[in-house]
């Protein structure tokens, strides 16, 4: 198993990043919000989950090992492939995930795209007993955000997966509420649970 990927950002594209490793460029499939934390030339390094199918071999990467481990243990519902597993990720933290199972959240499980209220509620009667508590960890940006800065950092992540400015724009727009009430706590926007809810308002309007 390839546990992990260390080495320049060689390239990025809206769902995958490629890291040149010992001169071979691995093509990793990433979440925006891992994504977002790349950028081209610089040096990464990503946990990472090898799927092997018949016809292929796809590796996965992650921030950090608590989010390849529960993409490994999301895998072990039945009906979660890979690409659903990722989805999960994509739109929640592990935490966030492991809040919604212990507390039978089943509207954070069809915030995903791809489940409807019937999977959900399978989901959550498979799953609970597997991806435990929450462990209290944060997710963090993979750049610490500046308090001010965050909207430049979400629409240059946006525009660099792949959106329209004026989806960039809009998407800011619709959770500048979200940052906004962070700031008022004192706190700094976290960049990567902010990506996290434009993408929900981008997959909403499209």
């Amino acid at each position: 198993m390839i546990a992990f990927v260390s080495g320049p950002v060689a390239a990025l594209a809206p769902d995958s990043a490629v890291l040149e490793v010992g001169g071979v460029g691995m093509a990793v499939q990433c979440t925006p919000g891992t994504l977002s934390g790349l950028r081209i030339g610089e040096p990464a390094r990503l946990a990472t989950s090898l799927v092997v199918r018949e016809d292929s071999l796809t590796l996965y990467g992650f921030a950090d090992d608590d989010e390849r481990q529960v993409f490994e243990l999301l895998q072990t519902a039945s009906g979660v492939g890979p690409r659903l597993a990722q989805a999960m990720l994509a739109v929640h933290a592990p935490d966030a995930l492991r809040l919604a199972v212990s507390t039978g959240d089943e509207k954070a499980l069809t915030a995903v795209p791809g489940i409807g209220k019937k999977g959900a509620q399978k989901l959550l009667l498979e799953l609970k007993d597997r991806l435990g508590e929450p462990v209290g960890r944060t997710v963090p940006a993979a750049r610490p955000p500046a308090a001010a800065g965050w909207s430049d950092q979400l629409h240059t992540a946006l525009v660099g997966l792949g959106y329209a400015t004026r989806e960039a724009d809009e998407a800011v727009a619709a959770v500048t509420p979200q940052a906004e009430a962070a700031l008022a706590e004192g706190g700094a926007p976290q960049v990567a649970q902010l990506l996290r809810a434009a993408l929900q308002t981008l997959n909403r309007t499209r």
